[in-house]
């Protein structure tokens, strides 16, 4: 099974994700790392959910 980043939506094993990691430490992630959907994303003031209208939510 493929993985992908969830920053970029790019497999995760082609490139490099330097950038990404940076950014994540920041942001919530913005794609699935499944499947690779586009998520919606809601930051609230303690933090953050994401959701893939595939494999559901995830929070931080």
């Amino acid at each position: 099974m493929t993985s992908y980043c969830d920053h970029c939506g790019r497999p995760a094993g082609e490139g490099d994700h330097e950038a990404c990691l940076a950014a994540r430490a920041m942001e919530p992630p913005r794609y699935c790392a499944r499947c690779r959907r586009r998520m919606v994303v809601q930051v609230t003031m303690r933090g953050w959910s994401a959701r893939c209208a595939e494999h559901g939510t995830l929070s931080g």
